[in-house]
């Protein structure tokens, strides 16, 4: 009689345990080839870029790549650079992690720090500081 197995599609956080590894080789790969200054690119030399996470597809074949440049300038010139030099990067990421194929990279801008600003500001707000400063075992009382 034949087993079936049900395998989850995603964890929790994201992609299998698997998948949160291997990405976080890429993600160090990528980092150290950045911070190294091996990608030759007029482009890039001026900028310091942030790679805060890579994820990975289910099968591993495809890993997107969020980066952020130092002070969130420029990122559509640095977002060009990283494309063009995107075989490159591909194998360098090859070499550095042990994987059966290596991944196509695609590199997308990192929104959470932006997404984080946001909601900070949102919650300054006096209409927001007001309900926070409300006591909310007052409220409770007044209702008995």
């Amino acid at each position: 009689m034949p087993r079936h197995h049900q395998r989850k599609s995603s964890a929790p956080g994201g992609g299998s345990q698997r998948q949160l590894r291997v990405g976080e080789q890429v993600r160090h790969a990528i980092a150290d080839i950045l911070a190294q200054g091996s990608v030759h690119d007029a482009d890039l030399e001026g900028h310091i870029i942030t790679v805060p996470e890579v994820r990975m597809s289910p099968d591993l074949k495809l890993a997107t790549v969020y980066v952020m440049p130092l002070g969130g300038r420029d990122t559509g010139i640095v977002i060009a650079a990283l494309e063009r030099n995107k075989k490159f990067l591909r194998g360098e990421v090859a070499r550095r992690v042990n994987l059966k194929f290596a991944p196509d990279l695609r590199f997308r801008v990192d929104e959470r720090f932006d997404e984080a600003e946001r909601i900070e500001k949102l919650l300054r707000t006096p209409a927001v500081q007001k309900d926070l400063e409300q006591d909310p075992d007052s409220d409770r009382e007044e209702e008995r």
